[in-house]
């Protein structure tokens, strides 16, 4: 329990922050989720923040007494807590500037460590690597012992997952490009990394007979394919179908990443024959029917773990779980939506526009097509005609004009999977996530998520990632180490057209 009057000074403070300017050149909400900067900060409420910080985030040990320092109680990391999630949301930016600036590596004692280390090389082997470890200690910034001390009490490690979410999100809107924020953010993420490692997370199936907590959690988590009602979610956990999750100790009743399986005879290419159609909610599995596990959905549920590894280690437990169960399974494959799809065609659409380019994506006959399909104008440049059919979907309504544009969306998709680079890795997220794992691009999907949000996305297209078990540990060390992606000859072949159809 805090005392009346820490809890009276935390509330006060808290009031302080919310009602007034708070720090000079410190980034405070506008709107809904951006960020903005405030004024000069009152006296009281700087005051308040740092003998909150004097107190909680207290300098390291000396090197000699690292080891036998007790830690401090737990009501100073509970005052910090409560301090931080009184604040308004514009005030915890704030807050986390001051945080990492004020509380992190003493570069005086660093550089002091340094010099002393250059001046120990011709020294024996014993004194140099002390001389190390001193330096390596003194690098631990203030903030690092505190998050520690906080992660030891409990709610303390969600409580510092969602201050993560926090720092991502002010670093996302660019409300600060402080490099002592980067460096917080760096610090923090290392240490959930090794709080949330694989061999500290459970693997949980989720039943219709699992908590009805989690199982509200899973529906609201759920964002690939958003699940209707409980009807739906019944279903989504019952036969031929299974739900994994990760949870951690330290974040009972949290799952942290959802993995929706469907159990098929094929690999499947349609998203609405799995989250549409079902078997009947009592049916009885027929093991002979299931030859293939389609991995459909998996979800982060929690933004402040972004970047930790989680959803490919869930997919390989998976793996293993349900070969246990199917021994004679050996089909593994996603069928996965591709975000992203339609805007980069339509930024596409307009670059070649620009250069004069735009016969270059389609044949003459495949530009007549479409020019015959939608009736253009005399003189409306066909481009113009199918960046808005792509807009709009309105195009799906027309048995001929899909006809006219599957072989040109088909090509255009596999390009951007297969060719569209970030750092010479694969552009759309869902294709890098997947290659990461060591997965084979495998099927492009016409047609095969017709709903508003999928035409939308990716004018209906989803493609499988298959998971050859034999052949997984190579191509993820062939792609992270040299960037050679994995796919089946159809994607190479319509990667090809492509390049022929667009003189690349």
């Amino acid at each position: 329990m805090i005392s009346n009057p820490v809890a009276r000074a935390v509330r006060g403070s808290a009031r302080c922050w919310r009602h007034r300017a708070v720090f000079d050149g410190l980034p405070v909400a506008s709107g809904v989720s951006g960020w903005r900067w405030r004024s000069a900060p009152t006296r009281r409420a700087s005051s308040a923040m740092e003998e909150l910080l004097a107190r909680v985030a207290v300098p390291l040990p000396s090197y000699e007494t690292r080891d036998k320092s007790p830690p401090p109680p737990e009501s100073t990391s509970l005052e910090f807590m409560n301090f931080y999630r009184g604040l308004e949301k514009e005030d915890k930016a704030g807050f986390l500037s001051r945080l990492s600036q004020d509380c992190g590596v003493d570069h005086r004692a660093v550089s002091d460590l340094a010099a002393k280390l250059l001046d120990t090389q011709r020294r024996d082997q014993a004194t140099i690597l002390q001389a190390e470890d001193r330096l390596r200690y003194s690098l631990t910034p203030r903030y690092k012992q505190l998050f520690s001390h906080v992660s030891r009490v409990p709610g303390g490690v969600k409580f510092l997952v969602d201050l993560r979410a926090d720092l991502l999100e002010i670093l996302a809107t660019k409300a600060s490009d402080s490099p002592h924020i980067r460096d917080l953010n760096s610090t923090l993420k290392s240490l959930l990394s090794e709080w949330f490692s694989v061999g500290l997370l459970h693997l949980e199936r989720i039943t219709w007979g699992s908590p009805c907590e989690i199982l509200q959690k899973i529906s609201q988590y759920e964002a690939v394919h958003p699940i209707r009602n409980w009807t739906d979610l019944k279903r989504r956990v019952g036969p031929y179908r299974r739900c994994f999750a990760f949870t951690h100790a330290a974040m009972p009743g949290e799952p942290l990443v959802v993995l929706h399986v469907a159990l098929t005879e094929d690999i499947a290419d349609n998203i609405q024959s799995i989250v549409r159609e079902f078997a009947t909610l009592d049916a009885e599995e027929d093991i002979n029917k299931i030859n293939s596990a389609i991995f459909y959905s998996i979800s982060s549920t929690q933004a402040g773990l972004q970047g930790v590894e989680l959803g490919n280690y869930l997919i390989k437990r998976v793996v293993r779980e349900l070969q246990s169960e199917f021994p004679h399974m050996a089909q593994f494959s996603s069928l996965s939506p591709i975000p992203g799809f339609s805007s980069w065609l339509q930024g596409l659409l307009s670059q070649y526009r620009k250069e004069g380019r735009g016969s270059d994506l389609l044949s003459e006959q495949e530009w007549a097509e479409v020019e015959q399909a939608v009736g253009s104008n005399p003189g409306t440049p066909a481009a113009d005609s199918l960046r808005k059919l792509i807009a709009t979907g309105e195009w799906t309504r027309s048995e001929k004009l899909s006809l006219a544009l599957e072989p040109v969306l088909m090509r255009l998709c596999a390009w951007y999977l297969y060719g569209e680079k970030r750092r010479g890795f694969a552009l759309n997220p869902v294709a890098n996530f997947h290659l990461q794992n060591g997965a084979t691009m495998w099927r492009i999907n016409w047609r095969a998520d017709t709903s508003p949000r999928g035409v939308a996305n990716s004018c209906g297209i989803m493609v499988n990632y298959r998971y050859f078990l034999n052949e997984t540990s190579r191509n993820s060390a062939l792609y992270l180490q040299s960037k050679a992606v994995a796919a089946s000859e159809q994607v190479l072949g319509l990667v090809s057209q492509f390049q022929k159809n667009s003189k690349l």
